[in-house]
Formats: C-alpha cells, sequence, structure tokens
C-alpha cells in the first residue's frame, strides 16, 4: 500500500485580528520524530504564547496513531481542528505544530477553530508530498555470482537491501514493494542455487 507523505518541511504564516498563526508541517514517521519538530518550533518561537500541534502516523486510511493538543487553548479549538484538516486531506506520516502569538484581540472558540484550521489548511496546499510505498522484508539466499544481479533488481524495484550475510552462499535481508514481492519468486527460479528463504 503506498500513501502520500510530506517530502520536506514547510511553514506558512496567517494573521487573524492581529495574532499570527505560524503553521509548520513535516514529516513524521513516529512520536519522537513528531516531538522534535514540536521542539524546534517551540525553540524558533519561545515567546508564542501557544505550540498547537497534532500528529497522523502510517497510512491516512488507517493510521496507526494520531494525537494532538491545545497547549492551552480552550478544549478542542486549536489541536482537534489541526486534526481534522489532516484526516481530510489524505496524507500520512505527517505532524504540523501551529505556533500562534496572540495579538490582544480575543477570537472566541469558533474564531480559534478557523484560524487553527486556516493556518493548517493554508500550509497543507502548499506542501509537497511525495509516494511512501510500504515495503515487505523478506530474505534470499543466492550464491555469490548472483548478489549483483539481485542488488540491481531490488533497486530498480525501489526496494532496499538491508543486510547481507556471507557463508558458502549468501544470504540478502531485503525489504520489498508488494508489487516485487509477487514477482521475486519468478526471479529467482532461473538462478542456480537461489531461492526466498522467508517473509517476516
Amino acid at each position: 500500500m503506498s500513501y502520500p507523505i510530506p517530502r520536506d518541511t514547510l511553514e506558512t504564516s496567517l494573521s487573524v485580528k492581529k495574532s499570527v498563526f505560524h503553521a509548520c508541517a513535516g514529516l513524521a514517521t513516529d512520536r519522537a520524530a513528531a516531538m522534535t519538530l514540536l521542539a524546534e518550533c517551540q525553540s524558533r518561537y519561545p515567546d508564542a504564547r501557544h505550540h498547537c500541534w497534532a500528529y497522523l502516523l502510517g497510512n491516512p486510511n488507517s493510521p496507526s496513531s494520531a494525537a494532538m493538543s491545545d497547549d492551552g487553548e480552550p478544549s478542542g479549538t486549536a489541536g482537534k481542528p489541526i486534526l481534522n484538516v489532516l484526516q481530510h486531506k489524505g496524507v500520512g506520516d505527517i505532524v504540523v505544530v501551529v505556533s500562534r502569538y496572540f495579538g490582544g484581540i480575543k477570537l472566541g472558540a469558533g474564531g480559534l477553530v478557523r484560524a487553527y484550521s486556516g493556518a493548517t489548511q493554508q500550509t497543507m496546499e502548499r506542501l509537497t508530498l511525495i509516494t511512501r510505498v510500504t515495503r515487505i522484508d523478506c530474505t534470499v539466499l543466492c550464491d555469490f555470482k548472483h548478489e549483483q544481479y539481485l542488488r540491481l533488481w531490488v533497486t530498480q524495484q525501489q526496494g532496499e537491501v538491508r543486510e547481507c550475510e556471507y557463508f558458502n552462499h549468501v544470504v540478502m535481508h531485503l525489504a520489498l514493494p508488494e508489487k516485487a514481492i509477487l514477482q521475486i519468486d519468478s526471479v529467482l527460479a532461473p538462478l542456480e542455487h537461489a531461492k526466498r528463504i522467508k517473509n517476516t
């Protein structure tokens, strides 16, 4: 299963009644990566009154994890609107942090929801995306003479050789897109002593 993810980090700003909302979106494959981006935003805007955020990890159609924080804003007026935008964009492995400078004019609950949603929406519309292809681990045994050929094939399939172990033959630990997993047995068949040992 493949899905779009952020290619890099992007920040935009939105002003609403003198309050300024700096929205930063970036790649997060786990909670630690999301919290790292949050810490970067907190250090970039140390005097911002709120650093509200949300993230969506994994496939956006069935996320492995989702979380949000209002960071002192009234409950449901910041983190939830950010997450709502993410859930409608179909982008996975993403975190958005919105740092707010209060401009002296209260926006009210509805105004906050619109502002946090708008800042997130604006950033998402400009964010450059790439496709993440989910890979499946498998292990292959082959003769030394076939190793380079298989390495080239794995690269052409957008796969990865994670590790090689050398005995009287080569044990290759691979990560391959699902499409390549379906093809690998027929690729190995003509190669002498080459076979798939296991999928993990």
